[in-house]
């Protein structure tokens, strides 16, 4: 997480371009898979209390009120990062959202409908991935590869990952990007599965290559 004097080096309030309500827009975005969680408002006292503690306050349109987001439901969003638009008048919270839970309805996202149905925005390709391989483990399906792997166990899944390391190593050595891309991907589902049979959770894995970007 950034520290209070980073946040504030990243952006100055006073360069804000607030509404006629003297609000701005901002949109909470998750710092590991990128889901956009939710849309608030800030005024300049809720993006000054923000920096100062690297959690987000916003300003309640309903009640009038700073609003300490989690202060009530245990659900706060520590702030990693923040960067505003190039017409300044909206901003971008990269957060961690505690317990993952932003929507007052107990649902991940606020932006979790489609059509009256709920149905979470998806975030990077290899969540979704992920997502659907957890799916197939839950409510196994007999036409599934995904689920024929899992009845293997260990031995089948990871014979796989062998030999999709080992065809990587192959299309590195002919130098040939279409069939690298092809089987670097074929590895990744692979160790996906892997992953959701040891129910390891790829966030667990993004705070890993976080650590070691440092």
């Amino acid at each position: 997480m950034m520290s209070p004097t980073s946040l504030h080096s990243a952006v100055d309030p006073s360069e804000i371009r607030y509404n006629d309500q003297g609000l701005v827009a901002a949109i909470a975005q998750d710092y590991l898979d990128g889901t956009v969680l939710m849309l608030a408002w800030m005024n300049q006292v809720a993006l000054s209390k923000t920096l100062e503690t690297s959690e987000a306050w916003y300003w309640s349109r309903s009640r009038s009120q700073l609003w300490h987001k989690g202060e009530t439901s245990g659900h706060f969003q520590k702030v990693q990062a923040i960067r505003y638009d190039c017409d300044s008048d909206a901003i971008l919270l990269t957060i961690e959202q505690v317990g993952d839970i932003a929507c007052h309805t107990g649902e991940r996202s606020c932006f979790h409908q489609v059509d009256g149905q709920v149905n979470p925005p998806p975030a990077d390709t290899l969540s979704q991935v992920f997502q659907v391989i957890c799916d197939r483990r839950d409510h196994p399906s007999p036409d599934s590869y995904t689920n024929k792997l899992m009845m293997g166990g260990d031995n089948k899944i990871l014979k796989k990952i062998g030999e999709e390391a080992a065809e990587v190593v192959m299309a590195c050595k002919d130098d040939q990007p279409d069939e690298i891309a092809g089987e670097v991907a074929d590895l990744f589902y692979h160790t996906l599965v892997a992953m959701a049979h040891h129910r390891v959770d790829i966030k667990d894995v993004y705070r890993k290559l976080q650590d070691r970007r440092r």
